[in-house]
């Protein structure tokens, strides 16, 4: 039973900070990985309506997503 646990501060606090590490740390790779593909991701998605690669960059996304969870996790 987790009762009210959660609302002492230390553990309110750590877990405010383990999640902006991990969407920092996500919105690091997710730049790195928009840098390192060849062409304007946004343009190519939005503008060109590029569905594929949106079902790519998405899966990208959530597999990153998982792997920040998992590492911060334990």
């Amino acid at each position: 039973m987790m009762g009210i646990e959660w609302l002492k501060p230390e553990v309110f606090f750590g877990s405010l900070l383990f999640a902006l590490l991990g969407v920092a740390i996500f919105w690091i790779c997710f730049v790195i990985v928009d840098k390192i593909t060849p062409y304007d991701l946004w343009g190519e998605i939005c503008e060109k309506k590029n569905v594929a690669l949106a079902i790519v960059v998405g899966s990208t996304a959530i597999a990153i997503g998982l792997i920040v969870a998992a590492a911060i996790h334990g």
